[in-house]
C-alpha cells in the first residue's frame, strides 16, 4: 500500500491522495482577473490526478500583487472569475484550494521573464510598496518600502478577511495564508525586514503578532469544517538557522492553538544573502521537526519531484502532504508517472475516462 496514494482527511475534506499542486504564480492576469489561461491551467492539473490544487498567490489588495499580472481577490468581479477556476478544479476530482497573499516590499515587480526586478519608480505600471520597516529587500528588489502605520496594518488584515470571504463564496474549500517567502507576513516575523519598536516588532511575541492576528481574523470568517492553512518560511539559511527555527516552531505552536489546521513548511527568502542547500527533499527533516514539536500536520515542497522521495517522506511521517510544482508544469500527469514508478497498477484516484483508457491500458505505446 503506497503512503503517497493513501487518502488524507483534513477537517471535513478527504484528499484522494497526498499529492498537492503547489501554488505557482502564472503572472497571466489583467487587473487581478482570472482568465482562460487560469481556467485551463488549473483544470488540467486537477485532471492529472493530484488530490489538492492550490491556486497561486492571489493578492488581497492591489498594492499586494507581486506584479501587475498577478491574480487578485479584492473585489467581487475577481471572485466571480475565480469561481470558474474552483468549479474546474472540482470537476477534475481535486479539492479546490487558494492561497491569499500580500507581497509587501517585494510587490510592484516585473514578471520573472521580464527582469524579476522592481518596476522603476517613474513607470506608471508600478506603485508604492509596504513593509513593517522602510528597509529594501536588496539585490534586484531595491525599492525602499513605506513603513506601515497601525492603520495600514489594520486595513491589510481586513483585506485578508474580505479575500477569505470572497474565496469561500467563489467555491474554494481549502484556504492557505501566504506567510512565507519574504512577503508581508514573513517580513513582520523576520529580523531582516522588521526593525519596529512598537507592538509589532522586537521580541518574538511582537514579531509574531501580525501573523497571529491575521490568522485570528480570518478564522472568524472561515468555516470551522474547512481547512485553514498557511505557508511559512521556518528558516532563512542566513547563518542564524537554529534560532530562527526555534522561533518558527514557537510560532507554529501558537498558530496551531489559534486554529491553523496545517502548515506548509518553506524557506523565509527574506534576504538575498541566503545560502540555501538545494538538494532532493532537503526540507523534509525540518518539516518533520515542525510536525512533531508543534503537533500539527505539515506539507512541504522544493525538490520532491522524485516519486520515491515523495513516497518516503510520507511513509516515514516527515510530512502529511507533498507540494509538487515544476514537475507538474512539465507533466500534469506526474501522479500517474509516480504511481508507475512505485509499482501501482491502479492508483486510488481515477483519471477521466478519455485519458484513463489510453494512459492505463497502453502504457508502452
Amino acid at each position: 500500500m503506497s503512503a503517497l496514494f493513501s487518502p488524507l482527511q483534513v477537517k471535513s475534506l478527504t484528499l484522494r491522495n497526498r499529492i498537492a499542486v503547489a501554488p505557482m504564480c502564472q503572472y497571466s492576469a489583467s487587473e487581478g482577473l482570472a482568465n482562460d489561461w487560469h481556467l485551463h491551467h488549473y483544470a488540467g492539473l486537477a485532471r492529472g490526478g493530484a488530490g489538492l490544487v492550490v491556486v497561486e498567490a492571489t493578492a488581497v489588495a492591489a498594492e499586494g500583487r507581486i506584479s501587475p499580472a498577478c491574480l487578485g481577490l479584492w473585489n467581487d468581479q475577481q471572485a466571480q472569475a475565480l469561481a470558474g477556476v474552483a468549479r474546474a478544479i472540482k470537476a477534475g476530482g481535486a479539492v479546490a484550494g487558494i492561497q491569499i497573499a500580500h507581497a509587501g516590499r517585494k510587490a510592484s515587480a516585473n514578471r520573472p521573464w521580464e527582469g524579476d526586478d522592481h518596476i522603476a519608480e517613474d513607470d506608471p505600471r508600478g506603485w508604492p510598496t509596504l513593509s513593517p520597516s522602510p528597509l529594501a529587500f536588496g539585490g534586484h528588489l531595491s525599492r525602499q518600502p513605506q513603513a506601515m502605520q497601525l492603520e495600514d496594518i489594520a486595513r491589510v488584515q481586513a483585506d485578508f478577511v474580505a479575500a477569505a470571504q470572497r474565496a469561500l463564496a467563489a467555491g474554494f474549500e481549502w484556504l492557505e495564508l501566504h506567510f512565507a517567502h519574504g512577503y508581508l507576513a514573513q517580513s513582520f516575523f523576520s529580523r531582516h525586514a522588521n526593525q519596529r519598536t512598537d507592538q509589532y516588532g522586537g521580541s518574538l511575541e511582537k514579531r509574531s503578532r501580525f501573523l497571529l492576528e491575521t490568522l485570528a481574523a480570518v478564522r472568524e470568517v472561515w468555516p470551522q469544517h474547512l481547512p485553514l492553512t498557511a505557508r511559512f518560511g521556518v528558516i532563512e539559511y542566513d547563518g542564524d538557522d537554529e534560532r530562527t527555527l526555534n522561533e518558527s516552531i514557537a510560532l507554529a505552536k501558537a498558530l496551531r492553538q489559534g486554529g491553523l489546521d496545517l502548515l506548509s513548511v518553506s524557506i523565509g527568502f527574506s534576504t538575498p544573502q541566503a545560502d540555501i542547500p538545494w538538494a532532493p527533499a532537503f526540507l523534509a527533516p525540518l518539516a518533520e521537526r515542525v510536525r512533531r514539536e508543534a503537533d500539527m500536520p505539515v506539507a512541504s515542497s522544493w525538490m520532491l519531484d522524485n516519486p520515491h522521495d515523495a513516497e518516503r517522506v510520507i511513509a516515514s511521517g516527515q510530512m502529511d502532504l507533498v507540494m509538487i510544482g515544476r514537475a507538474l508544469l512539465a507533466n500534469p500527469h506526474w501522479p500517474l508517472q509516480a504511481a508507475r514508478a512505485l509499482g501501482i497498477e491502479r492508483p486510488t484516484w481515477v483519471l477521466p475516462a478519455p485519458y484513463a483508457h489510453w494512459l492505463e491500458r497502453y502504457q508502452s505505446a
